[in-house]
């Protein structure tokens, strides 16, 4: 694939996030003439930094932050004027000389991109991880010694915006209706999420998740040799045999050993697995990774048993599918603390998955879709509150010793907070408080 070039060019950035300032300054080590706009004037722009407030036909390129939607003024001028619109990503890997590895899907990337990378660094393999785990592409590279590999999670919005992507390993962990309100289409979101194996050819690989209806048609479409993993179906190349995970029939680890819990987790595990032993990672490091990582903030994340509750902060739930994976993932009794976002999505699909759940706390937006999908269920206990500190505290009041006590959200956070972390990171703040316990 044809590389752009950045000398020279007079280039808008658009936000001024961590990806706005890191490309901006990779920028600036290009040589480019870098200007930036955003929708309101930063605050802590730097000393010689050329600050707008619109485009014009002068400029060549346009580098967005990846969560700005397309229907901003700016950017409709962009492509009125047949102006390239990237995301940071672009920017990056057309500096790039090593492997890359990419992750994307609507869940799971983070975990699966963070298993690769430790997996490859126990191996010893000089890799760098980033993408939209929280780390810009363009911060990875501004040093001058480039790693070997980069492992990356890549979200819908930032492949949009990333023209010529070929990784050498792509993992798509699963495909669900997600971003709509981003994307306008389920169509829209799917033809993002293949952009990370258009340009894949037979040399490369993509690795699929053989539960997903549309897997078939992204190997079918792709160039790349397709793997499949399943944690059910033993004639795929990465499966789940009598307490181990098998490569190729080749025996890798037994289940046994593998502290991250979760069914959603063991197909994180198997994505990972497939792209390790894909870049010929020894079964020692693999098992050393499984053996100990015990997950990651805001996942399913294990808070500790808190007056006889076994607490988890599952915020990164941010859709049914999520939570859906979360409650399967116990055969205790359980209290959902759900809420947040309404994005239109139907929250009945939830019915069948709360079996298990004694008690449902419902807030935010979604409260009252919440509270019909824990009726059809016959749910005995649901309270409504209006925020999570309140449907904290009632979790607290009514809850019993013994019981799982699961906040998953099943919706974004940005009803009520700025994003699931800051959402995940009050949760844990709130259930430890001593207030409210009874």
């Amino acid at each position: 694939m044809d590389k752009i070039t950045y000398a020279n060019k007079k280039v808008l950035v658009y936000g001024w996030a961590r990806s706005g300032k890191a490309v901006y300054q990779l920028l600036k080590k290009l040589n480019a003439d870098v200007y930036v706009t955003a929708d309101d004037r930063p605050d802590d722009l730097f000393a010689d930094t050329k600050f707008v407030t619109d485009i014009d036909k002068s400029f060549d390129l346009l580098v967005k932050n990846p969560g700005i939607r397309y229907e901003k003024p700016i950017i409709e001028k962009a492509l009125e004027w047949h102006i390239p619109v990237l995301t940071e990503v672009q920017v990056a890997l057309d500096q790039f000389k090593g492997e890359v590895m990419a992750v994307t899907g609507s869940n799971g990337k983070t975990t699966t991109t963070t298993l690769i990378g430790q997996m490859l660094a126990a191996d010893n393999v000089d890799v760098k991880v980033g993408g939209n785990i929280g780390i810009p592409v363009s911060e990875l590279l501004l040093p001058d010694v480039q790693p070997k590999v980069l492992m990356l999670e890549l979200s819908s919005f930032q492949l949009l915006g990333t023209q010529n992507i070929k990784p050498k390993i792509a993992v798509i962990t699963n495909l669900f209706a997600s971003h709509i309100d981003f994307h306008h289409t389920r169509e829209n979101y799917l033809q993002a999420k293949f952009s990370i194996t258009q340009h894949q050819t037979a040399d490369d690989y993509l690795i699929l998740n053989d539960a997903s209806s549309d897997s078939k048609d992204f190997a079918r479409r792709s160039q790349a040799d397709a793997y499949y993993f399943s944690p059910t179906n033993t004639s795929v190349n990465t499966y789940v045999n009598d307490g181990a995970i098998y490569f190729e029939d080749e025996k890798i680890i037994d289940t046994s050993k593998i502290v991250l819990v979760g069914e959603h987790n063991l197909e994180n595990i198997l994505a990972a697995v497939t792209a390790a032993k894909i870049f010929g990672v020894s079964n020692h490091a693999i098992e050393k990774i499984l053996s100990s990582f015990t997950g990651l903030e805001h996942r399913l994340e294990p808070v500790g048993s808190i007056h006889d509750r076994i607490v988890y902060n599952d915020s990164k739930a941010t859709d049914i599918e999520a939570t859906q994976k979360a409650l399967g993932s116990f055969n205790n009794q359980i209290v959902l603390i759900a809420g947040g976002l309404d994005r239109g999505d139907d929250l009945n699909r939830l019915t069948p998955n709360l079996k298990n759940v004694v008690l449902l706390i419902c807030y935010g937006q979604t409260k009252h879709k919440l509270e019909k999908a824990g009726q059809a269920a016959g749910v005995k206990q649901i309270i409504i509150v209006d925020d999570l500190a309140q449907a904290t505290l009632a979790a607290k009041k009514n809850s019993q010793a013994g019981q799982v006590l699961l906040f998953s959200p099943a919706a974004a956070s940005w009803d009520q907070f700025p994003n699931f972390e800051i959402r995940g990171t009050e949760f844990k703040k709130m259930i430890k408080s001593e207030e409210g316990w009874l």
